[in-house]
């Protein structure tokens, strides 16, 4: 075999709307499967992906060549769960298939950055890319606006910081405070892009997913973890205000590493509340359900560590600090309260890790 063409869904629309499962080999099984899915979703760009691969195909066949076309999906997770479905399908592939070059066919930008997972298996010799063109009238503003509002990936992208900066804009202003107006919107469209750099989306649809299953199984849990979204939004609440009251009590500007410790200070015993309560949750639904609740118990005791470690260091940090003792506890107070806040870190980790060892020797032991 000369080549193989791939065809690349990355987000699994050919699995999830045409009930098709990947890889899809052959140029009459992927005419089959993107029959299905145009008749599910006629406006999927899959579609043209699929087609664009079977002209390749029959191109290369008219000119002599010995080539094979495969549509390969990945998963509604789209990351890395979507690529290592994707890899595994590929190396499978290519057990079966002892080809050496590939055509890579794909509809935009993000199925492209599967390429070098593809790159590291086979060498490609081409990226083909599907533009389809459009009419005037599916180009119309409203249409554009009527799709983007309906795709998750762009609205969640683009329209949820435009909203949040309109809101807190217009608050701003509602309240005559314009001078603060543009630098909480930059502040607000800062902390959404760091939290969607860092995953934390991911973990909010996570959170979202568990207490959906919770309400529906009628699982402890659902209460427990409602309980702890509240004590995580008080005590971020706590420390966001007595951040901005430290801010505006002191002529000075004291820095933002004080004003974050300040935060700290105020809201860890909180957070700390909120995931202690989210574990015992946890472990009363794994009881019910007859597994082993035992192994979370460490989880109680880190968690505590982590707190004291977090409260007697920013407490240590705002008592030495110049600009803030007098309306802080004395130097030698804080100095006094970190090192019982280390000790008592490691003498509850240590318990902590007695707790882990042990119950995992209850989980080993024959029935």
């Amino acid at each position: 075999m000369d080549k193989l063409i791939i065809c690349i869904d990355r987000d699994d629309d050919i699995g999830v709307k045409a009930g098709e499962v990947s890889p899809i080999i052959g140029r009459d099984n992927n005419l089959t499967a993107v029959a299905k899915l145009g008749i599910a979703d006629p406006e999927d760009s899959d579609i043209n992906t699929i087609y664009a691969g079977i002209k390749l195909y029959d191109e290369l066949i008219k000119n002599g060549f010995d080539v094979e076309i495969v549509s390969i999906a990945g998963d509604r997770d789209v990351g890395l769960i979507s690529d290592h479905h994707i890899s595994e399908q590929i190396d499978e592939l290519l057990k079966n298939y002892p080809v050496q070059n590939a055509i890579f066919v794909s509809d935009g930008a993000e199925d492209e950055s599967i390429l070098p997972i593809i790159e590291s298996r086979i060498k490609v010799d081409g990226v083909h890319r599907v533009i389809v063109k459009q009419s005037a009238n599916l180009e119309s503003t409203w249409y554009i606006l009527k799709t983007a509002f309906n795709d998750p990936k762009i609205a969640n992208t683009f329209f949820v910081p435009l909203g949040l900066a309109a809101l807190i804009y217009s608050f701003f202003i509602f309240t005559g405070d314009p001078k603060y107006a543009w630098a909480s919107v930059l502040g607000a469209i800062g902390v959404y892009m760091l939290a969607r750099g860092f995953g934390l989306d991911d973990v909010f649809g996570n959170y979202k997913s568990i207490m959906k299953q919770s309400l529906v199984k009628g699982k402890m849990s659902f209460i427990t973890y409602l309980v702890a979204l509240v004590l995580l939004i008080i005590g971020t609440i706590l420390g966001a205000i007595n951040f901005w009251e430290y801010y505006i009590r002191i002529d000075v500007f004291v820095g933002i590493i004080i004003l974050i410790m300040v935060f700290v200070n105020y809201s860890i015993w909180w957070l700390v509340a909120a995931g202690w309560v989210a574990v015992i949750g946890r472990m009363i639904d794994l009881s019910q359900e007859g597994g082993n609740y035992r192994k979370n118990w460490p989880f109680l005791f880190f968690l505590f560590s982590i707190g004291l470690l977090f409260w007697g260091a920013s407490t240590f940090i705002l008592s030495v600090s110049p600009s803030i003792q007098e309306y802080f506890i004395s130097a030698d107070t804080g100095r006094n309260l970190l090192v019982l806040s280390v000790i008592g870190a490691i003498i509850i980790s240590l318990i902590g890790i007695w707790v882990s060892t042990r119950s995992s020797n209850v989980q080993n032991q024959p029935a």
